[in-house]
Order: structure tokens, then C-alpha cells, then sequence
């Protein structure tokens, strides 16, 4: 999905009091500091430039425990009139082991069949005409992009946590560590986070709890109490993606690349299996163009300061 139409927030619409409550009452405040950023352990995806390991140091900033829920992109919604890229687009893509047997046939996506290209699926309608969020207001916006999330921002005052600031709250105060709680997947048979066990994608188990997305403060908080920063949803960051930035990227707050083609998406989903995507890792990576929307692909904000 691409299009140079301008995301439509209006920056002339402010947050009303209740969604600012709201989201100052789930900020954390971190007081930033140096950390190692990356990998270079086995098992990961050298592709996506999630090495070398390297020092970074941030300043002190203030982000959201949760991801921003339906609830809360409904208010905006309501408040300023956007209408997201799917919407514009007409469709979105779901996973399609979450479209009900008797759906009509779609079409595909050609390496990664279970993608369907939907009619009519968009934030308010995640599997596409006759379902809905009712009962999901807690759950993560999904099918948003990248500009949505943005129009997000100018609208309640926020913006997104660049690459570095994700990574260093995902890990929670710790080092080293592949997952927001330490190094082990289901730490004493304990379900940490929503991803997809069985077979991917036939067959999902849901041992977790769940089949496509958990309450935005399912599960226990990591370290800073922030909740799931790995699985549910992949989350947008502010950057440009490269996978060649950390061998040269600067030490102090970086930025991201100047510029690029896709923006930086974090975290994993609750489509992440080990079989095909283990990317529900603090220190992995991946990205999408900012105009593209999936049913698996939310956002969490930064307090500006």
C-alpha cells in the first residue's frame, strides 16, 4: 500500500481532558542513561541489522506502559475526523486464520499466503465487514500506519519513541536478555506474552490465552512496568530502517537514518512463532512502508516534552 495522500490529523483539534488523563495516568517516566543496544546472538536474523551490539546513551523521557487502545484512537477519531490509510484504501490485510470459514475468497499475499488483502477491514472492522471492536475497546488499535499513528500524535501532544528509546524500555533494566523478563521464553511454564504456539499457520493452540489480540495490559509488566513490549502487536517507531545504521550510528539519542523507504516496526505480534517469525524480541527488528496497514501492527506513544 502506498499513496503520497498527507495524513489528515488536524492539529487543530486538541486532546480532550479525559484521553489526556487518561494517558498521562499510564506514562512512565524513565530516566534514560546508557545501555547496549542489539545482538549478536545466534538465532536471530543478521538480514535485518540487529547487530552489532553497541553502546547507546538517551536522555530522560516518559512513555506510554500500553499500547493506544481502540478506545483511545477512537477519541481522537471522533475528535479530529481522521480517516486511516486503510479506510482511504479501501481494505487492509488479516491473518487468515482469524476470517471465518465461510469468507469470501481473497487474494493473498504471494510468500506469505496466510496474509489476505480484505475489503473493508480497517481499525473499526478488524477481520473486515461484520466484525467490529465492541468488546475490544481495551485491545490495540490495529490497521493503522505509520502516518495514522503520526496524526495520532499531533492530535494528543505525543510522538513515537524513536528506535533506541523502544529497545531501551522494552528491556526492562535488563542486559543481555532476549525477552522484556529475561532470557527464557515461558519462564517456568508461564506465558509471558501473546504469540502463536502450534502450527504455524494452521493451527493455533491459543495456550496463551489468545487468538489474535490480548488487552493492552495482558500479562505482567516488565522491569520500568510497561506491558507487552514483545508480542500483541508490532509497534511503530519514528525511524527510517536500514539494516546497515548500527555500525555507524551516533552513540547519544540517534535519530534513525535521514531517510529511507520503510519505518522501523518493533516488538513482534501475536502471529510470531519461532517456525517462521521470531522476531518477539527485545533486540529484533523489522519494518513496513508508511502508508501499509495489517490486523497484526499498533503503536505506543512518547510524551513530548
Amino acid at each position: 500500500m502506498t499513496s503520497h495522500a498527507k495524513p489528515s490529523g488536524q492539529p487543530g483539534h486538541t486532546i480532550d481532558e479525559r484521553s489526556r488523563e487518561q494517558m498521562v495516568h499510564g506514562a512512565v517516566p524513565l530516566r534514560g542513561g546508557e545501555f547496549l543496544m542489539g545482538t549478536d546472538a545466534p538465532g536471530g536474523y543478521p538480514a535485518d541489522g540487529e547487530g552489532p551490539v553497541h553502546r547507546v546513551r538517551l536522555s530522560p523521557f516518559t512513555i506510554e506502559s500500553h499500547a493506544v487502545s481502540n478506545d483511545l484512537f477512537g477519541a481522537f477519531v471522533e475528535a479530529t475526523g481522521h480517516r486511516s490509510d486503510a479506510e482511504r484504501y479501501g481494505w487492509s490485510f488479516v491473518f487468515a486464520g482469524l476470517l471465518p470459514d465461510e469468507f469470501p475468497d481473497t487474494r493473498g499475499v504471494a510468500h506469505a499466503p496466510w496474509w489476505r488483502q480484505v475489503e473493508g477491514a480497517d481499525w473499526r472492522h478488524p477481520e473486515g465487514p461484520g466484525s467490529g471492536i465492541e468488546g475490544r475497546g481495551r485491545h490495540p488499535v490495529v490497521h493503522v500506519s505509520w502516518r495514522d499513528a503520526l496524526a495520532f500524535c499531533a492530535w494528543s501532544g505525543t510522538r513515537l519513541p524513536t528506535e533506541a528509546e523502544w529497545e531501551f524500555a522494552a528491556r526492562g533494566g535488563l542486559a543481555g536478555q532476549r525477552y522484556p523478563w529475561g532470557a527464557e521464553l515461558e519462564p517456568a511454564g508461564v506465558h509471558r506474552m501473546n504469540v502463536f504456539q502450534g502450527r504455524f499457520p494452521t493451527e493455533n493452540t491459543c495456550e496463551d490465552g489468545y487468538a489474535g489480540t490480548a488487552p493492552v495490559d495482558a500479562y505482567e509488566p516488565n522491569g520500568y512496568g510497561l506491558h507487552n513490549m514483545t508480542g500483541n502487536v508490532w509497534e511503530w517507531c519514528a525511524d527510517w530502517f536500514t539494516p546497515h545504521y548500527y555500525r555507524a550510528s551516533p552513540t547519544a539519542d540517534p535519530p534513525g537514518p535521514a531517510r529511507g523507504t520503510h519505518r522501523v516496526m518493533r516488538g513482534g505480534s501475536y502471529l510470531c512463532h519461532e517456525s517462521y517469525c521470531n522476531r518477539y524480541r527485545v533486540d529484533a527488528r523489522s519494518a513496513n512502508e508508511p502508508a501499509s496497514s495489517t490486523g497484526n501492527l499498533g503503536f505506543r506513544v512518547v510524551l513530548a516534552t
